[in-house]
């Protein structure tokens, strides 16, 4: 076995669900992914495999996913689709749809480094490639997570303030 396959069979189950969770789209996740595995082929040796495909990742993220406008046309897609796939949904479902959208839409206002941050530590990652992957110091990756998780707080449940004053109004 070679060392793409070994770094393949080793990585590409995480790599793609951090992918996944950065992009919100498997299929794009995974295009990235087999680009990330294509530069690692091209590398003689790696230090540290798993910070360096995920740096490379969020490289490829960052260079494909610079302007906002793409991005705000992806979500409005995804936002799209789970209302074609909704014919009459049950209060529990979409309930949920409402709060993945609602922790989705959090994720998303976050500062990126906060939400790479956040999003690599999900998948794992200890401080040091955390450190690696971003390019900070190993010491501030645990203050970047914990401003990271309150902000998510924040925003979470300013979202969800919005959304009830909203219910309120339409009801009234």
């Amino acid at each position: 076995m070679s060392d793409v396959d070994r770094l393949f069979r080793t990585y590409n189950t995480a790599l793609v669900r951090y992918l996944t969770r950065r992009l919100g789209d498997r299929d794009w996740a995974e295009e990235v992914a087999q680009e990330t595995f294509l530069r690692a082929l091209r590398q003689e040796s790696l230090t540290n495999e798993r910070a360096w495909l995920f740096a490379v990742a969020t490289n490829l993220v960052r260079d494909e996913a610079r302007k906002a406008s793409r991005q705000r046309q992806h979500l409005a897609l995804l936002a799209e689709e789970e209302r074609e796939n909704v014919v009459e949904p049950q209060e529990t479902t979409l309930e949920r749809a409402q709060e993945a959208a609602l922790a989705r839409k959090a994720v998303d206002a976050l500062a990126e480094r906060d939400r790479l941050a956040l999003l690599m530590r999900e998948e794992g990652l200890d401080y040091l490639e955390i450190a690696e992957a971003l390019e900070l110091s190993a010491g501030s990756v645990g203050t970047t997570l914990s401003r990271a998780r309150r902000r998510l707080v924040e925003s979470y449940e300013a979202l969800q303030k919005e959304r009830e004053q909203r219910e309120k109004n339409a009801a009234s």
